[in-house]
């Protein structure tokens, strides 16, 4: 049923913000966030698929706990308080990344080596689906209880697309205050479906030739591209395969794309940076399909006539007769037209307060004003997505415990919840590092009944500045 459909994969929804690694300069992938933060390595080089992988999910709605505890209500009204109580601008949506391989050099003519460049492949994971109210009300009440009701079809808006990301990247510091980065990306594409601008409505009204009548205005589309290729296989899962990894470096639909970002040390302790990230596009043009219903149609039914004996209509004709009008009336037009997908831009920009400067036991004196072992901050986060911009809030506490370990820990207001409380460690076992983060702890104890979960962790060798 379409309705617990919607309700069901709710619950397993994704977001992109990456608060506990943004500012966090100890990790290399924190770049993948601010090109233009502190860097704080000389070179490194990420361990092969194993540098950095994101997943996490949420959702702005019910839970599972709430459709599915066992707490002797009805699984009915559970499923009827579920559909009331959220709207068409809830969302479920899912974001995975996982790095291929990734690296990076500090340069420069002078012996701090103020330049840094940057690269990397990465795999992504993009889809997002707005909650269909008036199509999962339909489908629950029907539309006998609902003459004149207009039913919006716009509700249906989702896109997906599994992408590739080829980039490199360029930070400088320019002064002991203003450090900047820029990072070009080219995308490859590997599959797109695209659904996010659809019109129109449904509405039943008593007719005059029958008892309803049944009116369409609809203006619906369904763009794919990589996708037709694929269905073609069937079921063959290792010619699927070996197609997507055909299309990782350089497909046949190709975008570009950048990032830019900045930090500004406003005083000693004070400090200031913000990025904007994904500012590009895909060309879909290659192995195009997409599917178009646009126009209006009165449907007036089919008169049930069962005769009790003899000849006449029987339940399997009526159904026949039903199901060969719509094929009739709704014809659904396929094109190969080719089309620009805009890649979700995301911004981030925090103010950041330093404190605690650790003494050197050799002379009891204070160390450089870059060695403060502690820092709070507040980080605004904002993707743009269909419907409307999502926006995240954070709250931050960052701690250098001792040399080669640092934590941070963060408190974020989002879209899921107000109550998301997440943790960070980056440590340094001689040159390797390694970084693992989560949020929402304080959900852990019933996962069910989590809004969002998040985990981050990754592999690097990292060669330190001012090591010998």
């Amino acid at each position: 049923m379409i309705y617990l459909l919607f309700i069901g994969v709710t619950y397993f929804s994704f977001a992109q913000n990456k608060q506990l690694l943004y500012g966090f300069s100890d990790i290399p992938q924190a770049l993948l966030v601010n090109p233009g933060g502190k860097v704080t390595n000389d070179w490194y080089a990420g361990i092969p698929f194993l540098s950095h992988l994101h997943v996490n999910a949420g959702t702005s709605g019910p839970t599972v706990y709430d459709l599915f505890a066992k707490d002797g209500l009805d699984f009915n009204m559970k499923l009827e308080t579920a559909i009331y109580s959220m709207n068409s601008s809830d969302f479920f949506s899912a974001n995975e990344q996982l790095e291929l391989f990734s690296g990076g050099f500090a340069f420069g003519n002078s012996y701090e080596k103020t330049k840094y460049l940057s690269f990397g492949l990465y795999q992504e994971l993009d889809f997002i689906a707005y909650f269909p109210k008036d199509y999962a009300i339909l489908a629950f009440e029907g539309n006998q209880n609902n003459i004149n009701r207009v039913f919006r079809a716009s509700d249906f808006n989702a896109s997906a697309e599994l992408i590739s990301v080829l980039h490199v990247g360029y930070n400088e510091k320019v002064n002991t205050n203003f450090t900047f980065g820029v990072r070009g990306k080219i995308y490859s594409s590997l599959v797109n479906i695209n659904a996010t601008k659809n019109r129109g409505y449904f509405v039943t009204q008593n007719g005059i030739n029958n008892f309803y009548d049944h009116i369409f205005n609809l203006d619906l589309e369904v763009k794919t591209a990589g996708l037709a290729s694929l269905t073609n296989n069937g079921s063959n899962t290792d010619s699927t395969i070996k197609t997507l990894k055909k299309r990782v470096l350089f497909g046949p639909n190709l975008g570009l794309g950048f990032d830019v970002g900045f930090t500004y040390q406003l005083t000693k302790q004070w400090s200031l940076d913000a990025s904007l990230l994904d500012v590009g596009f895909i060309q879909q043009s290659k192995d195009v399909e997409n599917y178009k219903l646009k126009g209006n149609y009165v449907f007036e039914g089919v008169n049930p006539l069962f005769p009790e004996t003899g000849t006449g209509q029987t339940a399997e004709d009526y159904w026949n007769n039903i199901k060969g009008e719509f094929k009739d009336l709704f014809q659904v037009d396929t094109t190969n037209t080719k089309y620009i997908t805009w890649r979700p831009v995301k911004f981030n920009a925090s103010l950041n307060y330093s404190f605690g400067k650790k003494k050197v036991k050799e002379c009891n004196c204070l160390k450089t004003e870059s060695d403060y072992q502690n820092r709070v901050g507040m980080q605004l986060y904002a993707i743009k997505r269909p419907k409307q911009p999502q926006l995240a809030l954070t709250a931050y506490y960052y701690r250098s415990l001792f040399k080669g370990m640092q934590v941070k820990a963060a408190y974020t207001i989002d879209s899921y919840s107000f109550s998301n409380l997440g943790l960070g460690v980056s440590a340094n076992v001689g040159n390797i590092n390694f970084y693992v983060m989560a949020d929402n702890f304080l959900q852990y104890q019933n996962i069910y009944n989590a809004q969002s979960v998040s985990l981050q962790l990754g592999f690097n060798y990292i060669f330190k500045k001012n090591e010998n």
